[in-house]
Protein backbone atom coordinates (compact mmCIF):
# COMPACT_ATOMS: atom_id res chain seq x y z
CA UNK A 1 0.00 0.00 0.00
CA UNK A 2 1.56 3.32 -0.94
CA UNK A 3 1.14 5.09 2.05
CA UNK A 4 1.00 8.64 1.29
CA UNK A 5 -1.69 8.18 -1.40
CA UNK A 6 -3.76 6.11 0.85
CA UNK A 7 -3.64 7.98 4.09
CA UNK A 8 -2.15 11.27 3.64
CA UNK A 9 -4.14 14.36 2.16
CA UNK A 10 -3.40 17.98 1.38
CA UNK A 11 -6.25 20.46 1.11
CA UNK A 12 -6.59 24.36 0.59
CA UNK A 13 -9.74 24.89 3.76
CA UNK A 14 -10.57 26.38 7.03
CA UNK A 15 -9.11 23.48 9.94
CA UNK A 16 -11.56 24.85 12.12
CA UNK A 17 -14.10 23.52 9.61
CA UNK A 18 -12.85 19.82 9.65
CA UNK A 19 -15.33 16.91 11.03
CA UNK A 20 -12.44 14.75 12.64
CA UNK A 21 -10.72 12.89 16.08
CA UNK A 22 -8.64 15.85 16.00
CA UNK A 23 -7.00 19.14 14.63
CA UNK A 24 -3.41 20.64 15.73
CA UNK A 25 -2.78 23.87 16.42
CA UNK A 26 0.27 26.21 15.74
CA UNK A 27 0.16 27.48 18.97
CA UNK A 28 2.27 29.44 21.39
CA UNK A 29 4.08 28.40 24.35
CA UNK A 30 1.37 29.80 26.57
CA UNK A 31 -1.48 28.01 24.82
CA UNK A 32 -3.79 31.13 25.77
CA UNK A 33 -4.35 32.03 22.30
CA UNK A 34 -2.77 34.49 19.36
CA UNK A 35 -2.43 35.17 15.68
CA UNK A 36 -3.25 33.01 12.68
CA UNK A 37 -4.62 29.73 13.22
CA UNK A 38 -4.47 29.75 16.53
CA UNK A 39 -6.65 32.76 16.93
CA UNK A 40 -8.63 31.12 14.57
CA UNK A 41 -9.08 27.75 16.57
CA UNK A 42 -9.32 29.91 19.52
CA UNK A 43 -12.42 31.88 18.34
CA UNK A 44 -14.28 28.80 16.85
CA UNK A 45 -13.98 26.78 19.99
CA UNK A 46 -15.08 29.15 22.38
CA UNK A 47 -13.87 30.60 25.74
CA UNK A 48 -14.56 26.94 27.31
CA UNK A 49 -10.91 26.28 25.25
CA UNK A 50 -9.22 29.08 26.61
CA UNK A 51 -10.32 28.14 30.28
CA UNK A 52 -8.44 24.51 29.62
CA UNK A 53 -5.61 25.64 28.28
CA UNK A 54 -5.09 27.70 31.06
CA UNK A 55 -4.80 24.62 33.27
CA UNK A 56 -2.32 23.43 31.18
CA UNK A 57 0.87 25.67 31.93
CA UNK A 58 1.93 26.07 28.82
CA UNK A 59 3.75 24.06 25.98
CA UNK A 60 7.59 24.23 25.18
CA UNK A 61 8.63 24.64 21.88
CA UNK A 62 8.44 21.14 20.15
CA UNK A 63 6.70 19.51 22.78
CA UNK A 64 2.49 18.90 22.06
CA UNK A 65 -0.87 19.23 24.27
CA UNK A 66 -4.26 18.19 23.70
CA UNK A 67 -7.41 19.51 24.89
CA UNK A 68 -11.48 19.13 24.07
CA UNK A 69 -12.74 20.86 20.96
CA UNK A 70 -15.22 22.29 22.56
CA UNK A 71 -17.57 24.31 19.24
CA UNK A 72 -15.26 22.79 16.48
CA UNK A 73 -16.33 20.02 14.53
CA UNK A 74 -13.06 17.97 15.75
CA UNK A 75 -13.29 16.26 18.92
CA UNK A 76 -9.65 17.05 20.34
CA UNK A 77 -7.67 20.02 19.66
CA UNK A 78 -3.62 19.14 19.78
CA UNK A 79 -1.74 22.36 20.42
CA UNK A 80 2.04 21.80 18.93
CA UNK A 81 4.55 24.95 19.77
CA UNK A 82 6.50 25.26 16.44
CA UNK A 83 10.10 27.00 16.06
CA UNK A 84 10.69 30.45 15.26
CA UNK A 85 12.61 30.62 12.07
CA UNK A 86 16.55 31.14 12.78
CA UNK A 87 18.15 29.30 9.57
CA UNK A 88 19.56 26.64 12.62
CA UNK A 89 19.71 23.10 12.01
CA UNK A 90 17.84 23.05 15.34
CA UNK A 91 14.62 24.83 13.91
CA UNK A 92 14.30 21.73 11.69
CA UNK A 93 14.55 19.21 14.78
CA UNK A 94 12.21 21.16 16.44
CA UNK A 95 9.28 21.28 13.43
CA UNK A 96 10.09 17.54 13.19
CA UNK A 97 9.29 17.11 16.97
CA UNK A 98 6.33 19.27 16.61
CA UNK A 99 4.62 16.27 14.14
CA UNK A 100 6.33 13.60 16.10
CA UNK A 101 4.83 14.87 19.18
CA UNK A 102 1.49 15.28 18.19
CA UNK A 103 1.14 12.51 15.99
CA UNK A 104 2.07 9.82 19.33
CA UNK A 105 0.08 12.03 21.54
CA UNK A 106 -2.59 11.51 18.92
CA UNK A 107 -2.42 7.44 19.36
CA UNK A 108 -2.08 7.89 22.72
CA UNK A 109 -5.36 9.09 22.50
CA UNK A 110 -6.99 6.68 20.15
CA UNK A 111 -7.69 9.58 17.14
CA UNK A 112 -7.37 7.67 14.24
CA UNK A 113 -8.21 11.18 11.58
CA UNK A 114 -5.71 14.62 11.79
CA UNK A 115 -5.05 17.93 10.70
CA UNK A 116 -1.95 19.90 10.28
CA UNK A 117 -1.32 23.22 9.63
CA UNK A 118 1.34 24.52 8.35
CA UNK A 119 2.85 24.71 12.01
CA UNK A 120 5.91 27.55 12.39
CA UNK A 121 5.09 28.94 8.51
CA UNK A 122 2.91 32.03 9.67
CA UNK A 123 4.51 34.30 12.03
CA UNK A 124 6.94 32.68 13.47
CA UNK A 125 8.57 32.82 9.97
CA UNK A 126 9.55 29.40 8.51
CA UNK A 127 9.58 28.78 5.12
CA UNK A 128 7.14 26.45 3.30
CA UNK A 129 10.10 25.29 1.01
CA UNK A 130 11.83 23.63 3.76
CA UNK A 131 8.66 22.89 6.38
CA UNK A 132 6.62 21.45 3.66
CA UNK A 133 8.99 18.29 3.73
CA UNK A 134 9.39 17.96 7.37
CA UNK A 135 5.93 17.89 7.87
CA UNK A 136 5.19 14.92 4.68
CA UNK A 137 7.86 12.73 5.71
CA UNK A 138 7.78 12.83 9.55
CA UNK A 139 3.85 11.84 8.91
CA UNK A 140 4.77 9.26 6.51
CA UNK A 141 7.37 7.79 8.68
CA UNK A 142 4.72 7.39 11.39
CA UNK A 143 1.88 6.43 9.20
CA UNK A 144 4.24 3.58 8.30
CA UNK A 145 4.71 2.19 11.61
CA UNK A 146 1.68 3.49 13.04
CA UNK A 147 -1.44 1.41 11.62
CA UNK A 148 -4.05 3.35 13.92
CA UNK A 149 -4.03 6.36 11.97
CA UNK A 150 -7.13 6.34 8.80
CA UNK A 151 -5.95 9.59 7.48
CA UNK A 152 -3.57 12.60 8.19
CA UNK A 153 -4.33 15.80 6.43
CA UNK A 154 -2.92 19.11 5.86
CA UNK A 155 -5.02 21.63 6.23
CA UNK A 156 -3.45 24.93 4.45
CA UNK A 157 -4.84 28.42 4.08
CA UNK A 158 -2.92 29.45 0.62
CA UNK A 159 -2.45 28.55 -3.03
CA UNK A 160 1.43 28.76 -2.35
CA UNK A 161 1.47 26.77 0.20
CA UNK A 162 -0.87 23.47 -1.44
CA UNK A 163 1.27 23.76 -4.18
CA UNK A 164 4.31 23.51 -2.58
CA UNK A 165 3.08 20.37 -0.36
CA UNK A 166 1.17 18.74 -3.37
CA UNK A 167 5.14 19.20 -5.32
CA UNK A 168 6.53 17.10 -1.72
CA UNK A 169 4.31 14.52 -1.86
CA UNK A 170 4.40 13.92 -5.89
CA UNK A 171 8.44 13.60 -4.84
CA UNK A 172 8.10 11.15 -2.37
CA UNK A 173 5.07 9.01 -4.47
CA UNK A 174 8.07 8.05 -6.94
Amino acid sequence: MNIIRQKISVLKCDITTLALDAIVNAANSSLLGGGGVDGAIHRAAGPELLRECRTLGGCPTGEARITNGYNLKARHIIHTVGPVYSGSPKDAELLEACYNNSLTLAVKHNIRTIAFPAVSCGVYGYPIVEAAPIAIRSAKRFLEENTLFEKVIFALFSDDYLDHYRSVLGLMEK
